[in-house]
C-alpha cells in the first residue's frame, strides 16, 4: 500500500521483489480489485502493480485532467518507487493510459496489452454529458446502470454480489474526480498516432462489450503495427471481472512471450526478437477506418497573425459539443458560409480562447448577455454549454436572478422558461 501527493498515485505491490514489473490499469469507476482474480496466477512469474484512479476506492481526490496528466502521475510513481521498465495491462481508461505511455514514453515499456480500449472512447459529447449528470444529480444514477455497462444479462442475473460491488464501487467515487476523467476520456483521441505504438499488443475484448466492442478493437489491431486481437466470448465491458480465467491465461501468454528486450545504453543496441506472425483479418472481421490524416499545421492571416480557425473550432466543440457544430456547419450554404467561418475564428478562435477569464466565468456573462439582448434560442445552447463548462444548474439560477435585476423581470422569466427546459433534458438520467 502506498501514500499519495497530488502528483502520484495510491498503489500496491503483489508478488516476489526480484520479477519483472506487470502493471495492472483500471477502468473509469472501478478499483484495483477488478483485478483480484488474476493477480494469483501473474504473481507466479511478475511483480504486480496495480493503482487506484484519483478519488477512486479512497485514493486521494486530485483531479487529472488528461490522460496524459493520469499517465504522468504513474511514472512519477514508479519513478519514486525505482521501476523504470515494466509491461502494462489497462482496461478502458486504463488502457488509454497505456497507449499514451506507449506513444510518448516507449522506453518504459516492455510489453502492452490493451483490454476494452478505444483509440477513442465514443463522442466528446457523450463524456461531457455524463459529466453534467454527475455534477447536477451525484453518482448515484451512473452507479445504478454500470452493471448494464460492464456485463452481460446473463452475469448480472446469476452474479448478484459481483454485481452489487460494482455498484458499490461507483457509488464511493469522488465525484470531482469521476467528472474530471470523463473530461480526459472526452478530449482522448489518437487515431492517428496509432502506427507508432512499438510494442508488442494484445488488444483483447468482450464479444458483447456495447461499450468499446469488436469494433474498435479491430481498428486498433489495424493500426497497431504489432498487435494481436482476442475476443472472448460470454463477456462484456468488464472482462477481467466477468470473464477472469480467459484473461488471465491471455495475459500470461502475450507477456510471457512478447516482452520486448530493454535498449542498451553501453552497446546502444537493441536485441531485435524474430518478426511475429502477423493475424489474417477475413471479410468477417472488417477494419474500421483509421481518423483522417492530421490538418496542417496553422498558417498565418493577411496581418501576420496566427490563422485562429482551427484553435477555434477546437473550442468551439468543446463548449457547444459535436453535434450542434456539425449541425450548424451542415446548414451553412454559400451564403452563410462566411458567417460560420467568422464566428469560429473571431468569437472562438479569439474571444473564447483568450486566457483572462475562464469558461465558466464566460457562460456566465454570456448567459447575462443573452437575456438582455432577448436571444432566446442562442440562449438555450448556452445554457447546455455552460453545464458542460462546469455550472450547476444552481449556479445558472442564480446568474439568471442577477439578470432579472439588471435586465428585465420579463427578459428574465423567458430565460427562466428556456433553461428550465434544457436542464431538465440536460440533467434528467437516461432509462
Amino acid at each position: 500500500m502506498s501514500e499519495t501527493s497530488p502528483n502520484t498515485l495510491q498503489y500496491r505491490f503483489d508478488g516476489p521483489e526480484e520479477a519483472p514489473v506487470l502493471i495492472l490499469g483500471p477502468s473509469l469507476g472501478t478499483t484495483w480489485h477488478m483485478w483480484d482474480r488474476q493477480v494469483p496466477e501473474l504473481v507466479k512469474q511478475w511483480r504486480v502493480f496495480r493503482f487506484d484512479l484519483p478519488g477512486h476506492g479512497g485514493a486521494p481526490a486530485h483531479p487529472a485532467g488528461s490522460v496524459a496528466d493520469l499517465a504522468g502521475r504513474l511514472l512519477a510513481t514508479l519513478d519514486a518507487v525505482g521501476v523504470h521498465r515494466f509491461g502494462y495491462a489497462g482496461c478502458a481508461l486504463g488502457g488509454a493510459i497505456g497507449v499514451e505511455l506507449a506513444l510518448r514514453h516507449p522506453a518504459r515499456l516492455a510489453s502492452l496489452a490493451l483490454i476494452a480500449a478505444s483509440p477513442r472512447f465514443g463522442t466528446a459529447d457523450e463524456f461531457r454529458q455524463r459529466g453534467v449528470i454527475v455534477r447536477t444529480n451525484g453518482l448515484d444514477p451512473i452507479a445504478r446502470t454500470s452493471p448494464d455497462r460492464w456485463f452481460t444479462s446473463g452475469f448480472a442475473a446469476t452474479q448478484p454480489a459481483i454485481t452489487e460491488w460494482a455498484v458499490q464501487m461507483v457509488r464511493t467515487t469522488d465525484p470531482g474526480c469521476y467528472i474530471a476523467a470523463c473530461e480526459s476520456l472526452a478530449s482522448f483521441d489518437v487515431r492517428g498516432e496509432l502506427a507508432r505504438v512499438g510494442v508488442p499488443t494484445l488488444v483483447l475484448v468482450g464479444s458483447d462489450d456495447q461499450v468499446t466492442g469488436p469494433a474498435e478493437a479491430r481498428t486498433l489491431v489495424a493500426g497497431i503495427p504489432d498487435a494481436r486481437l482476442a475476443v472472448v466470448p460470454g463477456a462484456s465491458h468488464l472482462v477481467p471481472v466477468e470473464q477472469p480465467a480467459a484473461v488471465t491465461d491471455l495475459l500470461v501468454r502475450h507477456f510471457s512471450t512478447a516482452w520486448q528486450p530493454a535498449y542498451d545504453t553501453g552497446t546502444g543496441q537493441t536485441a531485435i526478437p524474430p518478426a511475429p506472425l502477423r493475424p489474417v483479418l477475413t471479410a468477417a472481421q472488417p477494419i474500421t477506418p483509421i481518423a483522417e490524416i492530421a490538418p496542417p499545421a496553422v498558417q498565418p492571416d493577411a496581418q501576420g497573425r496566427p490563422d485562429q480557425y482551427d484553435a477555434g473550432m477546437k473550442v468551439r466543440r468543446e463548449v457547444l459539443g459535436d453535434a450542434h457544430v456539425d449541425r450548424a456547419l451542415t446548414q451553412a450554404d454559400e451564403f452563410s458560409g462566411d458567417f460560420q467561418d467568422f464566428i469560429t475564428r473571431y468569437a472562438w478562435g479569439e474571444i473564447w480562447n483568450r486566457p483572462g477569464l475562464d469558461r465558466r466565468s464566460r457562460s456566465c456573462v454570456t448567459l447575462t448577455a443573452l437575456v438582455a439582448g432577448g436571444h432566446l434560442d442562442e440562449l438555450a445552447f448556452h445554457t447546455r454549454a455552460a453545464l458542460r463548462n462546469g455550472l450547476t444548474p444552481v449556479e445558472i439560477k442564480e446568474v439568471l436572478l442577477q439578470a432579472a435585476v439588471y435586465c428585465g423581470v420579463p427578459a428574465a422569466n423567458s430565460a427562466f422558461k428556456v433553461a428550465q427546459q434544457v436542464i431538465r433534458e440536460e440533467t434528467t438520467p437516461e432509462g
